[in-house]
């Protein structure tokens, strides 16, 4: 039976789907049960961090000599991707240690570079789909009073050569797909109904009246603006994802005065190359951009190699604070993103942009943040 939850999108009914960490929670019930009770599972199921529950049949399940093991596939829903139907795997052993303990295993990948969600030689197994994992097999323990623990190994046949079709080896994961997912839940969303969705809210804050907006790529720059106490200012926030040429231009068209673009550095240091959209598909400069004015600030070519190899922008902050070059670095991204505002917008409405990291807090902004806050 299909997962039967449904999301509206550019006029579309489409279907949501499960993450691979989802998946990989499954599995590890019904390997867990199987290997404690030594009754098959019918089904599994569970709660997802968004709320829905999946409720399936698990496509696998099988005894090994010391292990039982578990797969279910992934269905993405309408929102296809490479994992589309690969079987997520799950092999529980005793450990008789008390604890439950996570690897990967073939098909996984292995994470090389620092600045990812897991530390450098773990497997790409994200934070959410590993608590969603312990929590489903203390769950399986606690139910059958087994206290011995539990090792669980995730791994999927056919993950390396998924794992070519995406963007794993240039991010540092190596050897396999990455099992994700926050909420649990795919909801597919066509990239016009994103942005068509997004200039409808700016369309809607102008004609309530207001003449100057704060846009954010989600929910790492919501949380900033919380934090600042931005968000109590009166000023209507408007979450754009990626689409930040798109919100600027409809904010144009709608007659704003002032627009404030506050962002987490991994997206917004793509605005410095003149990039206004920042999803990884259209352009990915962010470590070459790095590179750029850390070599005008009198970098070496060693230091200029490190931050080509960097997984991520705070990888890339690391690299600049070690060597004094961060805010001079700074600088420059935030002068050159503030040109490429002004050159979209052509002076008709008046733009600013801050910028931060979650590791390393408020980054910098440009000359006009203080007058548009002021305002």
């Amino acid at each position: 039976m299909a997962f039967e939850h449904y999301v509206n999108s550019g006029g579309q009914r489409l279907r949501m789907g499960y993450t691979t960490g989802t998946c990989a929670a499954l599995a590890a019930q019904g390997a867990a049960l199987y290997y404690i009770t030594g009754i098959k599972p019918d089904r599994v199921s569970l709660y997802t961090p968004k709320g829905l529950e999946v409720n399936i049949e698990p496509d696998v399940i099988l005894k090994e000599q010391d292990s039982c093991v578990c797969a279910v596939h992934k269905d993405a829903g309408d929102d296809k991707d490479v994992t589309q139907g690969l079987l997520i795997y799950a092999r529980v052993t005793s450990n008789n240690k008390g604890v439950i303990t996570i690897k990967g295993g073939d098909g996984v990948g292995i994470v090389t570079k620092p600045g990812l969600d897991q530390p450098v030689g773990e497997a790409a197994i994200n934070s959410t789909p590993r608590r969603m994992i312990t929590e489903e097999v203390q769950k399986v323990c606690d139910d059958n009073e087994y206290v011995k623990g539990l090792d669980v190994e995730i791994f999927v046949p056919g993950g390396v050569e998924a794992a070519r079709k995406t963007f794993n080896s240039h991010l540092g994961i190596e050897g396999g797909i990455s099992i994700l997912g926050t909420s649990g839940i795919v909801e597919p969303m066509s990239m016009k109904a994103f942005s068509d969705s997004v200039c409808l809210e700016i369309r809607q804050k102008a004609a309530e009246g207001y003449k100057h907006l704060i846009l954010t790529p989600g929910n790492y720059g919501m949380s900033f603006l919380k934090d600042k106490g931005y968000d109590a200012s009166g000023v209507p926030v408007v979450t754009i994802s990626n689409f930040v040429g798109d919100a600027l231009d409809e904010a144009i068209v709608q007659g704003f005065e002032s627009v404030l673009l506050i962002g987490h550095i991994g997206k917004m240091v793509k605005l410095a190359g003149g990039i206004m959209n920042t999803h990884s598909s259209y352009a990915d400069c962010r470590t070459e951009l790095f590179v750029t004015y850390a070599a005008i600030e009198g970098a070496n070519p060693d230091i200029c190699k490190k931050l080509l190899e960097c997984a991520t922008t705070d990888a890339c902050l690391d690299i600049l604070i070690e060597n004094g070059l961060k805010d001079k670095v700074m600088e420059h991204i935030i002068k050159a993103s503030q040109g490429h505002l002004d050159r979209r917008t052509h002076g008709e409405v008046r733009t600013g942009v801050i910028m931060f990291s979650n590791v390393h807090g408020y980054l910098g902004e440009s000359d006009s943040v203080k007058d548009i806050l002021a305002e």
